[in-house]
């Protein structure tokens, strides 16, 4: 449907559609601009009231009867704004309005005039909380897609970076970004990720990015090992679009989405490159280390306890205090629930007694645990590692994808004995040789298929220019 060139047409119109009646933050505001009518659609709380007020008064000043002869004459003479354009849409009129921007139809016109005068509420750009770093930038995204992009560009001051925009959504029309240099990304996975996010066919991105991934990439998500990255840091996120990475980013999400995304790049960290090579390859190692213990120390100390006959004499101490009214299977299972119980509490906890709380609360459940005989001090020991071992990698989604596979092993080892531990590391080797990327490479890219001098980038921490 077109713009009527009709005033009285077009104020209703745009009125019904936009149920300016009914909402009592739709506003319209009717003037005369030299004698001719006009209107302006906008929304309050979305338009920066002191540029508004600039341009009214300019509109009232206008005198000359030439420049109100058609849209296009109109907005080059009279409009003292940046960002402004037509549209003869009626459909794309009021997308914008419910996107913010502010709309101007007049008398004769036959394209509306849309200014770009809209303001988002959003809280300051400061450290993100969980991608903190020892040495770096101190910035995060924000919930503004404007604001996120533009911490990007401060970093990639080149014209190949590309950043094109969607709505995706019936209902919601979110916006959407696709991010990527244009002569490093994969351009066959960049046409298949344009295609899957203009073709989504969804009604709300109620949970950002996560409502987007679940509607571009349609495949199984049995297996738990995560197939993007997401990162609440421009400078990490630079990187990655440096590298060829193609980056997502969601009005109203403070953090980007980079893809494709390989195991070995869910392990990686900025710290890692804000230290000198010998220091950022330490940092790197350990984590790997801490992550390879997180997920075996406990099924491996509980084959232990069931084949005691079998532990070489030095690691003896390790069956000791073993004694329980709960068998140590059980015990290990029900820590693992009750460590995701004060994760959960301390979340909903406020902010000011939360740490406090949590801390408390630790020390007086494993005290009484030890008294009561339900735990051994050994059982909470090694869950108390395991708990702190998560956060040494900075991958949320990676945490938990560890925990089901060492709950797994666990289950199996329990049930099965040696033979248990034996499959239940196979069933975690071949899922995670078996996932594929967003893109449909190996998840174990560059140890499968091999590239020895990317798998060592991968695994130390080279110097920037021998790296490049």
């Amino acid at each position: 449907m077109k713009v009527p060139t009709d005033i009285k047409k077009s104020i209703a119109l745009l009125k019904e559609k936009l149920r300016v009646e009914e909402s009592f933050d739709m506003l319209s505001r009717e003037i005369k601009i030299n004698g001719k009518s006009a209107c302006m659609f906008f929304i309050d709380g979305f338009i920066k009231d002191d540029v508004l007020e600039k341009i009214m008064e300019f509109f009232f000043d206008i005198k000359d009867d030439s420049v109100l002869t058609n849209a296009n004459t109109f907005m080059q003479s009279c409009v003292p704004y940046i960002e402004v354009s037509l549209t003869d849409e009626i459909d794309r009129v009021i997308l914008d309005v419910m996107s913010g921007m502010l709309v101007l139809v007049v008398d004769g016109f036959d394209k509306a005039i849309e200014l770009d005068v809209r303001t988002y509420p959003q809280r300051n750009t400061e450290e993100p909380t969980k991608d903190k770093v020892l040495r770096g930038s101190r910035d995060g995204f924000v919930e503004t897609l404007v604001s996120n992009t533009t911490l990007i560009r401060r970093r990639i001051r080149d014209p190949l970076f590309t950043v094109k925009i969607f709505n995706v959504g019936s209902s919601s029309k979110t916006d959407v970004c696709l991010c990527y240099m244009e002569n490093k990304v994969d351009k066959d996975l960049l046409k298949r990720i344009t295609n899957s996010i203009k073709n989504a066919k969804i009604e709300s991105l109620t949970m950002n990015q996560q409502s987007l991934i679940e509607a571009i990439y349609k495949s199984h998500w049995l297996n738990p090992f995560p197939k993007v990255k997401y990162s609440e840091r421009p400078d990490s996120t630079a990187s990655s679009i440096l590298k060829g990475n193609i980056v997502i980013l969601v009005d109203n999400a403070p953090s980007s989405l980079i893809i494709p995304t390989s195991i070995f790049d869910l392990l990686e960290e900025t710290d890692d490159y804000y230290f000198p090579p010998v220091t950022g390859t330490y940092i790197r190692i350990t984590r790997y280390i801490v992550t390879f213990a997180t997920l075996f120390l406990t099924p491996v100390w509980l084959l232990m306890l069931q084949n005691p006959d079998y532990v070489p004499e030095p690691l003896k101490f390790l069956l000791s205090g073993t004694d329980n009214n709960i068998p140590v299977f059980w015990q290990l299972i029900l820590l693992e629930i009750i460590i995701d119980g004060l994760r959960l509490a301390a979340l909903n906890t406020p902010t000011f007694i939360s740490t406090s709380l949590s801390v408390i609360g630790a020390i007086i459940l494993s005290q009484f645990a030890v008294d009561t005989g339900w735990f051994s001090t050994e059982a909470l020991l090694y869950m108390a590692f395991v708990a702190m071992a998560n956060y040494s990698q900075p991958n949320f989604e990676l945490g938990y994808c560890l925990k089901f596979m060492r709950m797994l092993i666990l289950i199996l080892t329990f049930i099965f004995n040696f033979w248990g531990f034996v499959a239940g590391v196979a069933i975690t080797l071949i899922l995670v040789a078996t996932n594929k990327t967003v893109s449909g490479k190996s998840y174990l890219y560059p140890l499968i298929p091999f590239n020895g001098h990317e798998l060592l980038k991968k695994l130390v921490r080279l110097n920037l220019k021998s790296s490049s």
